[in-house]
């Protein structure tokens, strides 16, 4: 089922763009499990176990126990993977979960580009008269960033063009073409976009079955895996950046009796 899930992505532009959203709105989830909920539930949006839900403050409603999807979650024994029940949102019930917001102009926005910026592979240069909001040039091997457009706009197109400079490596990767690695560096990008509550349009699809035509199963999940994990990286420490740290009682000291 995971792989059959994993082909209908790759070969059917309305999966693919379902699959953006909902990796956006799962974004610790891999690859495989969203395209497992995905085949399973085709009104699927957040999901999670029911112990993840309890983690956030909500629980399973009654009426929907056992009717969940089927996903792979790690064992209890701490080896492995075993099959276990996942929900999504519409069958729980309880607080509602938290979601970061990029607001233009807001403190949470400029931390955000600038931890984007941090994660280029390429030095990031303010390039004026510049008709687009970002670029990455691979043969000067700079990130260059106009500076006449929205921080939305940045954003979304910032995401993309360092996407583009971490897969180029610094030129370590003699089989980079723009053109080819284009869609993955899109996706990264929507993936963000989604997570943060960005708007941004979806990426050109047209040409989908024509760029995984051929591919077996294993390399369609691995492009993906890709995606997925430059997304996480960067998702995780942009999140990081604008949530302010929680202090546990594990992380104060204890007052020290002065010397006697």
């Amino acid at each position: 089922m995971q792989d059959a899930g994993i082909m209908e992505i790759a070969s059917n532009p309305d999966a693919y763009a379902r699959y953006l959203q909902t990796q956006g709105d799962n974004p610790m989830y891999s690859v495989g499990n969203v395209a497992l909920a995905m085949a399973q539930d085709a009104e699927v949006t957040q999901f999670g176990t029911k112990e993840r839900w309890q983690t956030m403050g909500r629980s399973v409603l009654e009426s929907e126990k056992g009717r969940g999807v089927q996903i792979f979650a790690r064992s209890s024994f701490g080896k492995g993977y075993t099959i276990a029940g996942a929900y999504d949102i519409r069958q729980t019930q309880g607080r509602e979960p938290k979601q970061v917001r990029l607001a233009e102009g807001s403190k949470e926005m400029e931390s955000a580009l600038g931890t984007l910026l941090n994660y280029s592979a390429v030095p990031a240069e303010v390039e004026q008269g510049l008709d687009v909001p970002a670029y990455y040039d691979s043969q000067e091997m700079k990130l260059f960033i106009g500076p006449e457009f929205s921080d939305t706009e940045s954003f979304a197109a910032i995401a993309t063009e360092v996407a583009h400079s971490r897969f180029h490596n610094k030129g370590r990767n003699q089989y980079y073409r723009r053109e080819e690695c284009h869609l993955d560096a899109e996706s990264v990008s929507c993936i963000l976009c989604r997570r943060f509550g960005v708007e941004r349009d979806m990426p050109e699809l047209s040409d989908l079955r024509e760029l995984y035509n051929g591919w077996g199963t294993e390399d369609i999940r691995q492009a993906l895996d890709c995606v997925q994990d430059m997304s996480k990286q960067i998702g995780g420490s942009i999140q990081r950046g604008i949530t302010p740290q929680q202090h546990t009682r594990g992380s104060r000291q204890p007052n020290r009796r002065p010397a006697r």
